[in-house]
Formats: C-alpha cells, sequence, structure tokens
C-alpha cells in the first residue's frame, strides 16, 4: 500500500524522505503525549533521525517486512500506523498506531486501521491481525474494540517506559470475523 484515500481530504501514504521534517515537527510538538505510552519520541531527537526511521520503514517496505504509512489530512501530516511486521508463514501481522494529540476524536485512526484490516485480509491474505495496546491507554484500546478485535490477553510488565513497567492488552482479529463496519 503505497497510497491509499479515506475520504475526500484524509489519506494514507508511505512515508517519503520529504516528509522527514513534517514527521519530526509533529513527534517534538507531541513528544510527552505521545510519549507516555511509546518509545520511539524519546529516541527521536533531530530530523536527521526521522529520515533515518524513513529510510529503514522504506526499506522493510520493499522486502515486504512492515512498514509505516503516514495519516494525512488536508496535507497536513496527523499521525501514522503501519503494520509492525508482515508474517507470511503464519499470515499475520499487528497493527501500530500514534495520532497528535491536537487532532485526536475526528476518527483518523479507526478510519485508517478499517483501510489497513482490508489491506491485510484482502490484498496480503493474512488470517490473523494484532493491536497491541498498554493497558492503561484507554483512548487507543476503544479503536480495536469498536472494530471487533477480541480481547486475547494482557502481558504483565511488557515494556519499561518513563521509569515504569506498562502491561500491554492484546488484540486479535480473524479474517472470518472481519465485518465490514
Amino acid at each position: 500500500m503505497l497510497k491509499h484515500t479515506i475520504d475526500h481530504s484524509t489519506y494514507l501514504s508511505l512515508l517519503e524522505i520529504r516528509d522527514a521534517d513534517k514527521l519530526y515537527a509533529l513527534i517534538n510538538r507531541n513528544r510527552d503525549h505521545i510519549g507516555k505510552w511509546l518509545k520511539f519520541p524519546s529516541l527521536t531527537l533531530t530530523s536527521d533521525d526521522s529520515k533515518a526511521f524513513i529510510e529503514r520503514i522504506r526499506l522493510r517496505y520493499s522486502e515486504g517486512e512492515g512498514y509505516w504509512l503516514g495519516i494525512w489530512n488536508e496535507n497536513e501530516l496527523v499521525g501514522s500506523i503501519g503494520f509492525l511486521y508482515i508474517d507470511q508463514e503464519n499470515k499475520k501481522t499487528e497493527i501500530g498506531y500514534w495520532l497528535g494529540q491536537e487532532y485526536e476524536g475526528k476518527g483518523y485512526v479507526t478510519s485508517s486501521v478499517k483501510a489497513l484490516i482490508h489491506y491485510g485480509f484482502d490484498k496480503l491474505h493474512l488470517n490473523k491481525i494484532e493491536i497491541g495496546v498498554a493497558t492503561e491507554n484507554t483512548k487507543s484500546r476503544v479503536i480495536p474494540e469498536k472494530l471487533g478485535f477480541k480481547r486475547e490477553g494482557e502481558i504483565r510488565d511488557y515494556e519499561y517506559m518513563n521509569g515504569r513497567f506498562l502491561n500491554r492488552v492484546m488484540y486479535g482479529l480473524k479474517s472470518t470475523e472481519w465485518n465490514v463496519l
């Protein structure tokens, strides 16, 4: 998936090197907000870090190993979503996503996750898509719950961040369970 139109003003596209400054600016503005749940803001200290990230994901895309897309609205980068990996042998993947705080509550993530679900099941012929979310991240947990994912369990002390361990809730959706919403 290089580019996918969501609606008249929102689309997903594979991040390009020219997007590095926009990506860095969005992360930098939302460093504390995103950093509560995800590690990458603490590792993204300059626009060059964003550029290196984009170079890595473009290589992973070319090798069919997973990738990140920009979530764009009115040509403004509002967040990112992607397949953390693509496991063709076991026919599954995991979706990750994040959004700038100023863009929350507008349906960008929900519609973007739906697009990746369709792509994963229809084009990649996957059997299962997973989403892992920090247990306390209630806003993010709404997405898989709203889209029909099943809660499959909780992994204790999954990740150490900001001086504490975070548990992670794992959600799964099989292709046979997916109903278009």
